[in-house]
């Protein structure tokens, strides 16, 4: 079940790491250390429900370590995951700057440190720096970018083994620099991934199972494996 946060429930913790050790840090020192000043950090939960879709936007968070869900539900009750928010990230930028709702609920998945900045502290210090307002677009445009992506790779895919391929490909890609590139932690439940992909927990499973019947992954675990790149891609005709 799912924690909704209450706003003034926030505490700052002992230890953390500061905005500039964050993949964010290049930002100039006087803005980070502005940020720091404004945000207030705590540590949440697995299930906390930082905001809501369709709630008037309270300010931004900001995933200090942890792992954050993103997700929207239809009329007819099913939910569609749009991606998985890691440290660093920001949530909700959007919002904030247009003075929309939110266009999404996020969710912590894991226990997490978030930051959280108020909308007109936000908004403010937009106006006092140059830097931190690029950086803010910079965010909405990826943001954009990445949504364009998804929506293209949910229509343009004839199948759902084409879809459960391309999210795949994708995880590859992002683990490209690692130490093993062929090997991709699997945080997901099968549940979860058809959520991403906008298919049944069962469809997921019966692909799974078939792509290890022919070798294109393997499994240890937690551990996905994929061996051969060029099968998995041949898989994605659009």
């Amino acid at each position: 079940m799912a924690t909704h946060i209450v706003g003034n429930d926030v505490r700052k913790p002992a230890a953390n790491k500061s905005f500039g050790e964050l993949p964010f840090g290049d930002l100039p020192a006087v803005v980070a250390d502005a940020l720091e000043k404004e945000a207030i950090t705590t540590t949440y939960p697995t299930g906390a429900v930082l905001f809501a879709e369709g709630q008037a936007p309270r300010g931004v968070f900001i995933v200090r370590r942890g792992r954050v869900k993103l997700s929207i539900c239809g009329s007819d009750g099913k939910t569609l995951i749009l991606r998985m928010v890691e440290a660093g990230d920001p949530l909700g930028v959007a919002a904030v700057v247009s003075g929309r709702s939110y266009e999404a609920t996020a969710e912590t998945q894991e226990p997490s440190e978030i930051s959280f900045l108020r909308q007109c502290d936000l908004l403010r210090l937009m106006r006092m720096n140059g830097e931190l307002a690029l950086w803010v677009t910079q965010h909405i445009s990826a943001d954009y970018a990445s949504t364009c992506r998804e929506i293209r790779d949910l229509i343009l895919s004839d199948s759902a083994s084409e879809k459960l391929a391309r999210l795949l490909m994708g995880w590859l890609d992002q683990n490209a620099a690692a130490k093993n590139p062929t090997q991709v932690k699997m945080a997901l439940t099968h549940e979860e991934i058809g959520q991403m992909i906008g298919t049944s927990r069962e469809t997921v499973s019966r692909l799974f199972a078939g792509f290890k019947k022919q070798r294109i992954i393997q499994q240890s675990g937690s551990t996905l494996v994929i061996p051969n790149r060029v099968a998995l891609a041949s898989l994605i005709t659009a």
